[in-house]
């Protein structure tokens, strides 16, 4: 019998074929079926969330089957309090998107919509993977179709952007495959060669630090191209804005957190010696990406480079966290990426909408936008706000959180944050003001001839997921499976 997780992952990509075939015939089937699938699979993932056994430490709804034994290879996956957490927020952006696409993909939709599926099965995959090799080739699914979402339907310089993105992440994919070989080689040393995360994490304690600081090196880099960090960061901004505004949603809500997932899921746990001796250098290297991303921010002209580079900074905390070792700092990483995804969500679907009605994303031709599309100012206020941190929102929560476990383990890097806030968030504050209330200046039509200034398609949006006290139960989720390890 088919597990629900299995079924969680596996429907999606078994749905792209009579999603691509069907919709050669009649376009709108195309349409029906992405986004029915992807409700589908959202309401999968509720039920996950409502089954959970919170508070309860392991991996629950796993299902698990022979692949090559004798490699080490097999079929594991499941979910915790590390993944579920990502898992909820991996189904939603994907309805989100893809109730986004249907206005602004007018081009080749049946493939557009047969890899939006492929895509969602391999990020769903990453998220509950526990096996090394299975993760590794999820993980690789997931950037094939990201390259064609930027290289067929992105702006002008989309060639660029996304052969960009390939050689980034498929180098950082390579390093970090070297890293988990290096663990499957040494088990092979110890025992019978293994790539099953439990095998793996009950021998992490007897790895010799050479092994350890290797490996732990090779995983950060691959997942630090995809976080991503200073300086393997400069793929985000052109692949940002280059693709669709749905596809930035993909981008920046869920591709992200894949670094962030890997970091912690592997490179945290599985080398506990390694992190003890790295962790100032890969705490550093966080601080100086807050900082940098909230820097280059202000001089971004484009509203989603804008946006994009912002995510930097946001990522910057996440690893700070992390590498915090402490159970409040781990904790608060995973929240920052739950809470960064619905917010950076809604603002790339905003800034899709605002580029389609307005014909430009260039901050100062975009002025008194408040008067001719409410909806959307409303919810670009909303989204902003919350990825500024502002107090009553879920980010001002992580972040609080991540400084609280920066203070606990070295003052400086508290203290280095909390200097860094007003400058993070002093500008962008007034570039929003100002495109949403100045009613100096029109909107630049500068595209063609974009469709009259109205609200978004089917009424309100309810905004409430971007509070801090939505996805209440998420809150009490044990994050972290042995939180003594970091204290």
């Amino acid at each position: 019998m088919i597990g629900l997780l299995t079924l969680l992952i596996f429907l999606p990509v078994v749905m792209a074929v009579p999603t691509f075939l069907f919709g050669k015939k009649r376009t709108n089937v195309a349409k029906l079926l992405g986004v029915g699938t992807n409700a589908t699979v959202f309401t999968l993932s509720v039920i996950i969330v409502v089954l959970f056994q919170y508070g309860s430490t392991g991996f629950q709804f796993t299902d698990t089957a022979s692949w090559a034994s004798s490699f080490g290879l097999n079929y594991v996956v499941g979910v915790d309090g590390i993944s579920l957490p990502l898992l909820i927020i991996a189904t939603f952006l994907c309805l989100l998107a893809a109730l986004g696409s249907r206005d602004m993909i007018s081009l080749r939709e049946p493939e557009y919509y047969a890899l939006f599926l492929l895509f969602e099965t391999g990020i769903i995959g990453v998220f509950t993977s526990l096996n090394l090799i299975l993760f590794y080739v999820f993980w690789e699914v997931v950037l094939i179709p990201m390259f064609f979402f930027i290289g067929i339907w992105g702006g002008p310089r989309r060639k660029y952007a996304s052969l960009k993105f390939l050689i980034f992440t498929y180098a950082g994919s390579a390093i970090m495959l070297f890293g988990f070989v290096a663990l499957y080689a040494w088990t092979g040393s110890t025992g019978s060669p293994s790539f099953d995360y439990d095998t793996l994490i009950t021998r992490a304690a007897s790895l010799t630090l050479p092994l350890q600081v290797a490996a732990s090196l090779a995983t950060f880099v691959g997942f630090a191209v995809k976080l991503p960090i200073f300086p393997l960061h400069t793929w985000l901004p052109d692949a940002h804005v280059e693709a669709p505004a749905p596809v930035s949603v993909l981008l920046a809500g869920l591709l992200l957190k894949m670094g962030g997932y890997g970091l912690i899921r592997y490179n945290l746990l599985l080398f506990p010696a390694a992190d003890k001796l790295l962790w100032p250098a890969f705490t550093a290297i966080g601080l100086i990406t807050m900082v940098y991303g909230a820097s280059v921010a202000f001089v971004a002209q484009d509203l989603k480079r804008m946006i994009a580079l912002t995510s930097v900074n946001h990522m910057g905390y996440v690893l700070l966290g992390t590498f915090t070792l402490t159970s409040v700092g781990v904790s608060a990483a995973v929240f920052q990426m739950f809470a960064h995804g619905l917010a950076v969500g809604m603002l790339f679907l905003m800034s899709g909408y605002i580029h389609e009605h307005a014909g430009t994303r260039n901050i100062n031709e975009l002025k008194g936008l408040r008067g001719k599309m409410p909806t959307t100012t409303v919810l670009l206020i909303l989204g902003s706000m919350a990825a500024m941190a502002v107090p009553g929102f879920a980010n001002f929560i992580s972040e609080y959180q991540v400084i609280q476990g920066a203070l606990s383990v070295a003052y400086l890097y508290g203290l280095a944050i909390l200097a860094a806030a007003p400058h993070r968030l002093s500008r962008p504050t007034a570039r929003l003001r100002c495109i949403s209330f100045s009613s100096a200046g029109k909107c630049h039509q500068a595209y063609g001839r974009p469709r009259p200034f109205r609200s978004l398609p089917g009424g309100k949006i309810d905004h409430r997921p971007l509070g801090s006290d939505a996805f209440r139960k998420l809150g009490s989720i044990r994050t972290v499976s042995d939180s003594r390890r970091f204290d």
